[in-house]
């Protein structure tokens, strides 16, 4: 049986938004931040590290997340990106502080 990688020319889809509603709920001034970077990241479609780079130059790769810099460097997102299938699955959701002693 063949099996066939599908590509689709859609937007960029973040997969658990709870996450980021989560520490919203228990970090106060994440929620805006947070939502805003999902908004823009949800408006795109990304096909590689570069393009990511592009729009959020603070964007870091970490064996295989990436990770980017949200809040004026107060918070993190680790995510696993999957570019053919242009989803974006959130890994962890941390301050600054609680990334600083994350071990990948």
């Amino acid at each position: 049986m063949l099996y066939l990688k599908l590509r689709y020319n859609t937007n960029m889809r973040v997969i658990s938004n709870k996450a980021l509603i989560d520490f919203a709920a228990t970090h106060p001034g994440a929620d805006n931040p947070m939502q805003a970077w999902r908004k823009i990241i949800e408006s795109r479609t990304f096909t590689s590290f570069s393009d990511i780079k592009t729009t959020f130059n603070t964007t870091d790769k970490v064996e295989e997340y990436y990770v980017f810099d949200i809040g004026g460097n107060k918070y993190r997102i680790v995510t696993a990106i999957h570019f053919d299938y242009q989803k974006l699955y959130i890994r962890y959701v941390f301050t600054h502080k609680e990334y600083d002693k994350w071990k990948p």
